[in-house]
C-alpha cells in the first residue's frame, strides 16, 4: 500500500453525553480514493469536520503528510488546509454570486488571484465538468440540481488540491445524473492525481469511485478493505448495509404506532 496522505488514529469526539467518534482509525493512501460508508448519525460528517479543523477532537491524532494538524499553529494549519478541496453535501453554492465566482472562490479568496485570471480558470474548469461558458454568468438558482452539483465539483477542483473531500456527492440526484457525477469525479480526480476521501450511503457511488471502502458504525471503523472485497467482507454489519436490509445487527430506531 502507498504511503498515507491522511491518517486518523484514535480520534474521539463527544458532544455532552453523546459519543460521536469512538476512536476512529483510518488510513487514506496517497493518490487513492477511500470511501467511508455508513448510515445517518454514525459520525461520518463529524469525522470530516475534525480533519478540516471545524471541530476539535477530544483526543487522537490527525496526520496530513505525516504532520499532526491538531498540534499545528494557526499559520501552519491554514497552509495545510490549502491542500484541500471540498464538495459539500448540498452543493453549498453562494446564491448571491454568479457561477464563475463560486468556482473561483478559492482562487480569489485563498490564493489572492486577480479576478480576470480566476475567471479564466473558472470557465476552463466548468468545461471539465461539461458546462459551457454561458453557464458562468448564471446564478445557482437558475441551475438544475445536477448542474449545481457539477458547479460544486468544479469549485472543489479549481485550486488543483492535493486532497479532495466529497460529502454525499450524489445526494438528491436521480440515478442517471448520480452516475454522471460519479464518472466526472473519477475522471477529474485522475487528472489531478489527487487523494480523495468520500462519505456516502450510496453503494453505487462507492463501488464506482472507491479504491478502498471503510464502514463506520457507532463512531468506529468496523471494516476496511479493497472495494472488491466488500461483497465478501465476512462482516454482518457491512453485509446488511450494502444490501439495504431492514433485518440484521443494525437496528434502526423507528417508533411504531
Amino acid at each position: 500500500m502507498a504511503e498515507n496522505k491522511l491518517k486518523l488514529t484514535g480520534v474521539h469526539k463527544r458532544f455532552g453525553s453523546k459519543t460521536v467518534l469512538n476512536g476512529i482509525n483510518l488510513d487514506v493512501p496517497k493518490g487513492k480514493s477511500v470511501v467511508v460508508i455508513g448510515g445517518s448519525g454514525t459520525g461520518k460528517s463529524v469525522m470530516l469536520k475534525c480533519v478540516l479543523g471545524i471541530i476539535r477532537p477530544d483526543s487522537g491524532s490527525i496526520l496530513v503528510d505525516g504532520k499532526d494538524v491538531m498540534r499545528m499553529d494557526t499559520e501552519a494549519r491554514e497552509e495545510t488546509l490549502r491542500k484541500f478541496g471540498m464538495l459539500f453535501q448540498g452543493g453549498a453554492l453562494f446564491d448571491s454570486l454568479p457561477v464563475w465566482e463560486n468556482v473561483a472562490f478559492g482562487l480569489i479568496q485563498g490564493k489572492k488571484m486577480k479576478r480576470r485570471a480566476a475567471k479564466e480558470i473558472a470557465v476552463a474548469t466548468l468545461a471539465k465538468v461539461g458546462l459551457g461558458a454561458e453557464v458562468a454568468e448564471l446564478y445557482p438558482a437558475e441551475l438544475s440540481g445536477g448542474m449545481q452539483k457539477r458547479v460544486a465539483l468544479a469549485r472543489a477542483i479549481a485550486t488543483e488540491p492535493e486532497i479532495i473531500f466529497f460529502d454525499e456527492p450524489t445526494t438528491g440526484l436521480d440515478p442517471i445524473m448520480a452516475d454522471v457525477i460519479n464518472d466526472l469525479i473519477v475522471e477529474r480526480v485522475q487528472d489531478l492525481g489527487a487523494t480523495t476521501l468520500t462519505i456516502t450511503h450510496d453503494m453505487a457511488s462507492a463501488r464506482k469511485i472507491a479504491d478502498y471502502i471503510a464502514m463506520i458504525y457507532k463512531g468506529e471503523i468496523i471494516w476496511y478493505g479493497p472495494k472488491e472485497d466488500v461483497d465478501h467482507s465476512g462482516n454482518d454489519y457491512v453485509d446488511q448495509f450494502i444490501h439495504g436490509r431492514a433485518e440484521g445487527p443494525i437496528q434502526m430506531e423507528v417508533l411504531k404506532p
